[in-house]
């Protein structure tokens, strides 16, 4: 007959550390059920006990140090094994004086808590301290490269879902985050090659515009232009969008520095941090050229499109000022491949 699996209680008030530790403990078998807060706690307890308790210091009302407390004084719950998570040493050791079995520090490792909880219910509970065998740290290699591929598949989905999303409620951009990247991959093979090392970057070329979703529709799809506290709201976009996206993985190198600073300007003119020259980083004066030419030559409610030669004319004259002229001469260059692209993707006409 199997054995059952362990259950392990979380009680911690940030649902989406609740959510990440259910899925990695999930993954190798183990029951998670969870709770934001000491009494919810209690009421999981009641309904059955688990067989270990990751208890987050830091919980509002009763504390964390209050509650492991409370478990060791009661007959039902004084043996359970507690870890303790903190984000100070300090609370760390007063939890350790009240009874949890072990303390890990912020930010959780989350190999580190799935040792720590096969080692505290296994027979000899802390007190077996046996280094791990090879085979053992196999087998943590092995569980640590399939949360990996599975933590990056999410991530992922949550990437292209949030472009979807972006591109289906800004209609007048139709697939310009899609154009407009591989305008700027090629411009990036023109002038730096060794920046498409960072794999963030084709994420920042796809999503600089996320942002975009914090915005307003009155404002994001006015058929006009925009007055002053109207264009104040939107150039509010590449911060939104930097907080949005800013943790992820998948885009914290030179692709969230594309997001935040892709509307700066060579001369010091443009936002949301008043850059200028070299203090922009070089992947986002790259995209600004790239950003600027797809949206001239792109068909919008409220104008025609640029002729192609006016638009690339049109970024000429602005070198020195608003772009960087080193980018400025790679578009030069590289502007037959950059219209043929143009010329096989054309932008589609919105009515």
């Amino acid at each position: 007959m199997p054995m059952k699996p362990l259950r392990v209680l979380v009680v911690d008030d940030d649902r989406g550390l609740c959510e990440m530790l259910r899925l990695v403990l999930e993954v190798e078998g183990l029951e998670v059920v969870t709770a934001h807060h000491v009494i919810e706690a209690e009421k999981r307890i009641a309904e059955r006990l688990p067989d270990v308790i990751v208890l987050d210091i830091g919980l509002p009302g009763i504390d964390g140090v209050f509650y492991c407390e409370r478990l060791r004084e009661s007959l039902r719950t004084r043996r359970l094994p507690i870890i303790a998570i903190s984000g100070s040493e300090e609370a760390g050791r007063r939890a350790r004086l009240v009874g949890a079995n072990a303390v890990l520090i912020k930010p959780l490792e989350p190999l580190h808590l799935l040792s720590t909880v096969h080692r505290l219910c296994a027979p000899g509970g802390e007190d077996d301290e046996v280094t791990a065998t090879s085979g053992e740290i196999l087998r943590l290699i092995d569980i640590g490269q399939r949360q990996h591929e599975l933590l990056t598949d999410t991530y992922r989905q949550i990437l292209e879902a949030l472009l979807d999303a972006l591109e289906s409620r800004d209609s007048g951009t139709s697939a310009h985050s899609r154009r407009v990247s591989a305008y700027a991959t090629r411009l990036t093979l023109e002038l730096d090659p060794s920046l498409l090392d960072d794999p963030t970057l084709e994420w920042g070329f796809l999503l600089h515009d996320i942002g975009k979703i914090g915005i307003p529709d009155h404002v994001l799809l006015k058929p006009g232009p925009l007055d002053p506290d109207e264009r104040r709201c939107i150039e509010r976009h590449p911060v939104i969008g930097h907080r949005m996206v800013g943790h992820i993985p998948f885009v914290q190198g030179r692709g969230i520095e594309v997001i935040r600073s892709h509307h700066e300007r060579w001369d010091g003119l443009g936002y949301p941090d008043g850059l200028a020259g070299e203090r922009i980083p070089p992947a986002a004066r790259i995209f600004s050229v790239a950003d600027t030419l797809d949206a001239m030559t792109d068909t919008r409610p409220y104008r025609e499109p640029f002729r192609w030669s006016d638009a690339v004319d049109e970024i000429v004259r602005m070198r020195g000022s608003q772009f960087d002229p080193d980018v400025v001469d790679a578009l030069i260059g590289a502007e037959p491949d950059l219209k043929s692209s143009h010329e096989t993707h054309p932008p589609v006409a919105v009515h």
